[in-house]
């Protein structure tokens, strides 16, 4: 039996927790939420009962007062003329509006003279003949008709007529793809995932031209209505993994979600108050499109520059595009490397601090650990300063301006440890084993798995405290058997060491040549399990 193919029954069937602990919040603040609920804004009532587009421009524009705020908000604009004997008018938000595509459709429109008799079907006539547009529908839905301007579209309106062409003439603030700052690679593409999730779907077909590739658009979101994307391949993911995807990122009911990608994880992962992360983040197209061409599934939030895989592992986390752009030997090298750097961001100042203060446990062969003297400072709180103050210095690389990035860290690392090794508060020994494992932890692909093995680092340092070498193998076996029984979307977080999977785990600790990929890894139970002929 083929390990790598073996299937899991059921592997993407999960119960819906999260959704149960919405309804039991729900329960619990019916009481509070009661009176928002009997007294709905004039916004909201307008849009429950007004199903259908009036056909008075009057009554229009009224509606449109109550609703999006016209004459209110300063954005809110409508554009009332006069065309074939007919009045119309444009509703548009003027900071989405593309200018030159507006200004073409009136400047079309004004060809028409001003007897010209229209049909008693005005508003076909226009979408059929007059209106000079790549992409528009008509919609008699009010409601409908709000969420498409609110989204950066155009409503098209004929007095009389109870309905609305939605023109699609908008253009939203965006910057240029640029190469993502943490996943920086010396060869290859240098285009990275920006704000603008149309731009990202663009940046991904450009490289799948697919046909059996799917975006599906879902809204989530009572006031943001941000728009979500679910992305896969038809023939080749996995039927419940996405079924089950769809279904949790439909059940999401909330005011919005501002922060895009991270408040969308919440909402549909339980991870509770758990450090791992249970999803992978990337901004690079390139490994978006290598992960759905394995049976993967992406998710797309609009605002955000980053894209979200499903399911993801623990050994997901610790890989790198830069091992894909060398050849196979080189890859395999700096795969080894990373993971080395992983292990001692981890254990490297535990296992010091261990053989230090039980010196009757260290090898002989390791003559050289321990400390010759102590620093003013006990060696335990010395460690968690040290722990602490390089948080502080990520934290103010991140808040201080770019050109004084580098010579603020010079400045903290090099003179502030100096400083504090002479005056005798630290011992050489803690600045040098801190100075290594926040090497491993900068050396960590994942932003979050690299934060989440700091937390841990420290943990072993504290139990190692206070009770010694028991506490390192407890809390050490703690945390393995934590992350065996976790699960990203019901997939083994530990997969392919636990449950053991040959194959694919000699696919994580070597960099294989793509000629010898033949097959899609089991764990996304492909549809297709052949990548390649044999």
């Amino acid at each position: 039996m083929d390990l790598d193919n073996a299937g899991h029954p059921g592997l993407f069937r999960e119960k819906d927790e999260g959704n149960e602990q919405q309804k039991e919040h729900g329960r619990s603040s019916e009481d509070h939420d009661h009176s928002s609920e009997i007294n709905p804004s004039s916004s909201e009532q307008a849009r429950k009962h007004q199903k259908r587009i009036p056909d008075d421009l009057k009554s229009w524009k009224a509606l449109l007062t109550e609703t999006i705020g016209l004459d209110k908000s300063f954005e809110v604009q409508v554009r009332e003329m006069t065309f074939g004997n007919r009045r119309i008018a444009f509703l548009f938000l003027s900071v989405f509006t593309k200018d030159t595509s507006l200004t073409e459709i009136i400047k079309r429109l004004s060809y028409l003279e001003p007897d010209s008799l229209m049909d008693h079907d005005a508003m076909h006539t226009f979408l059929e003949r007059y209106v000079p547009a790549v992409q528009i529908k008509k919609t008699t839905s009010f409601p409908q008709m709000i969420d498409e301007v609110l989204m950066g579209n155009t409503a098209f309106y004929v007095d009389g007529e109870p309905a609305a062409l939605i023109i699609d003439a908008k253009a939203y603030p965006a910057r240029t793809p640029e190469q993502p700052s943490l996943e920086k690679v010396v060869r290859g593409s240098q285009d990275g995932f920006t704000e603008t999730l149309i731009v990202n779907v663009a940046l991904i077909r450009r490289r799948l031209r697919d046909p059996n590739l799917r975006f599906e658009m879902h809204k989530v979101g009572r006031r943001t209505q941000t728009d979500v994307c679910i992305g896969y391949i038809d023939d080749i993911a996995n039927t419940e993994l996405v079924e089950s995807i769809r279904d949790k990122i439909k059940a999401i009911d909330i005011d919005g979600i501002p922060l895009a990608d991270k408040q969308l994880e919440e909402m549909t992962v339980k991870s509770g108050w758990s450090p791992f992360p249970l999803l992978r983040y990337t901004e690079r197209p390139d490994v978006v499109a290598a992960q759905l061409l394995d049976g993967s599934v992406t998710v797309l939030v609009d605002t955000s520059p980053s894209a979200i895989l499903l399911p993801t592992t623990y050994f997901d986390l610790v890989q790198h595009a830069e091992e894909n752009r060398q050849n196979p030997f080189m890859g395999t090298y700096m795969r080894w490397v990373r993971y080395l750097g992983i292990l001692a961001s981890l254990f490297l100042m535990p296992l010091w601090f261990l053989y230090n203060e039980r010196q009757f446990l260290r090898p002989e062969w390791l003559w050289f650990v321990g400390a010759d003297q102590a620093g003013a400072i006990p060696l335990i709180l010395q460690f968690i300063i040290a722990e602490i103050g390089v948080d502080l210095l990520r934290l103010a690389a991140v808040h201080t301006p770019a050109p004084l990035v580098t010579a603020m860290s010079l400045l903290s690392a090099i003179l502030i440890g100096d400083i504090a090794v002479k005056t005798g508060l630290f011992i050489n020994e803690v600045i040098l084993y801190m100075a290594i494992s926040a090497i491993g932890m900068f050396a960590t692909p994942s932003y979050e798995l690299g934060l989440a093995n700091r937390i841990i680092r420290l943990g072993l340092l504290l139990s190692v405290f206070f009770f010694h070498e028991i506490g390192f193998v407890l809390l050490t076996t703690f945390v393995f058997l934590y992350l065996a029984f976790e699960r990203s979307f019901n997939a083994p977080y530990l997969w392919p060491f636990l449950p053991f999977n040959a194959t694919a785990l000699r696919n994580i600790v070597l960099r294989r040549p793509i000629s010898t990929n033949k097959k899609r890894l089991s764990l996304y139970r492909a549809k297709k399990n052949r990548k390649q002929p044999v």
